[in-house]
């Protein structure tokens, strides 16, 4: 197994590894999918040690990108790759910029509370998020193939506008980037999220047949997919409360909470 003193590499199955940056406060997840034909990252982490030099280790497939949403945490390592593919409304964010984070605040956060040396070179001052054309766009119902393994797409606005979960139905994994995790809230309380898509947004992936495993993109890596029953309780709560909407606070449920 790889040793590197900023990434933890994390090997799911034969041919699914996650690659995790707990230095972070954020404790961010990707997650790389081997096919036969190729490979998939889903999103490139913080952008802090270069992931490409971990994905290199791993495989010598041609590598997609498949982002869960355009924001720093998920995006620091896109211009390491050619093939980079997101959801369209969230496809203006990758080109011009994330809406409603200033230069600022995207540097402080990426430079407090570490708890690992920092690769050579990594200046939290100097930082900039990702900026460019993607090479597609994604859409709800997608079927991704890389060869002898098939990912589906299903579009979840919420917590941004082109936010995306992915299913490998044949390994029944769902992942979740931060529409489901543990430990912290989860997000939907900036003016360019959705509370209420957000719920929706639950509820559709809470009502998925066969999935065996949820992983999220930050925290604990791999929930048990009861989880998913926990959300449905959580969705028919907030509704029936009409919690659904910003500055509501934040609602904790069994393994889960959300801030609105």
């Amino acid at each position: 197994m790889i040793s590197d003193p900023w990434f933890t590499v994390q090997q799911m199955d034969e041919a699914t590894f996650a690659i995790s940056e707990y230095g972070h406060w954020e404790k961010v997840h990707s997650f790389l999918l081997l096919g036969e034909e190729k490979a998939a990252l889903i999103d490139t982490g913080l952008g802090i040690g270069n992931i490409k030099e971990i994905t290199d280790q791993l495989t010598r497939l041609p590598i997609e990108v498949l982002t869960t949403h355009v924001h720093t945490d998920h995006i620091g390592g896109h211009g390491l790759f050619s093939s980079i593919y997101v959801h369209e409304a969230d496809k203006d964010w990758l080109v011009h910029g994330i809406q409603g984070l200033s230069i600022g605040q995207i540097r402080r956060d990426i430079g407090r509370d570490l708890t690992r040396p920092v690769p050579e070179g990594f200046d939290p001052d100097a930082y900039k998020p990702f900026q460019g054309e993607p090479a597609g766009l994604l859409s709800d119902g997608d079927l991704i193939s890389l060869g002898g393994r098939t990912l589906k797409v299903y579009h979840t606005p919420g917590h941004s506008p082109g936010h995306v979960c992915f299913v490998d139905k044949d390994r029944g994994y769902l992942f979740t980037g931060d529409l489901l995790y543990d430990e912290t809230p989860v997000y939907a309380f900036y003016p360019s999220t959705s509370p209420a898509d957000l719920v929706n947004s639950l509820e559709r992936m809470a009502a998925l047949d066969g999935i065996n495993k949820v992983y999220g993109s930050h925290n604990t890596l791999g929930l048990e997919a009861e989880i998913l029953e926990e959300v449905k309780l959580a969705v028919k709560f907030l509704r029936e409360h009409e919690l659904d909407h910003f500055g509501t606070g934040i609602h904790t449920f069994n393994g889960f909470s959300v801030q609105f």
